[in-house]
C-alpha cells in the first residue's frame, strides 16, 4: 500500500499488527528512483505488510471510490479472535465497526477499521 507519510504509517501498522520492521528498504518496482517500500512481518502468523512511499503521492487521503485498491481483508480463525481484535483496537483507541454478522452466502462476521491514510482494513471470519 502506498501511504502519505511512511514513518507514521510504519509505526501505526507495527503497533496494530504487532509487526516487526525488516531493517532495510526495498525498491519500489518500476518506480525505483521515486519511491521505496518498507516490509513489516508479524512473527506469529507470518503476515507480511508492505508499505510504500513515492514522490508522486500528492498527500491526498485514500478514497476507495477511485480506481485502485478498495480495501484489504485479513481472515481470522473465528469469532473469539474477532472479539480479541476489537478489544485490542479499543485499547489502542482505534475506531472500528464492532463485530457485524451475516449469513449470506454463509455465516460470517467482520470488523472494519481504517489506517491513518483512510485505507479500510477488514478482519473476516467464517462462522
Amino acid at each position: 500500500m502506498t501511504v502519505r507519510d511512511i514513518e507514521p504509517s510504519v509505526a501505526w501498522y507495527q503497533r496494530v499488527f504487532r509487526a516487526e520492521r525488516v531493517p532495510m528498504t526495498f525498491p519500489h518496482y518500476e518506480c525505483e528512483h521515486t519511491g521505496y517500500g518498507v516490509l513489516l512481518l508479524e512473527p506469529g502468523s507470518g503476515l507480511a505488510i508492505g508499505l510504500h512511499t513515492n514522490t508522486g503521492n500528492d498527500g491526498e487521503q485514500f478514497d476507495e471510490a477511485k480506481t485502485g485498491l478498495d480495501h484489504v481483508g485479513f481472515n481470522v480463525a473465528g469469532r473469539a479472535e474477532l472479539e480479541a481484535w476489537t478489544a485490542w483496537l479499543d485499547e489502542l483507541g482505534i475506531e472500528h465497526s464492532g463485530i457485524r454478522t451475516g449469513d449470506v452466502p454463509f455465516p460470517y462476521a467482520t470488523v472494519v477499521f481504517r489506517d491513518p491514510d483512510n485505507i479500510q482494513l477488514e478482519l473476516f471470519a467464517v462462522l
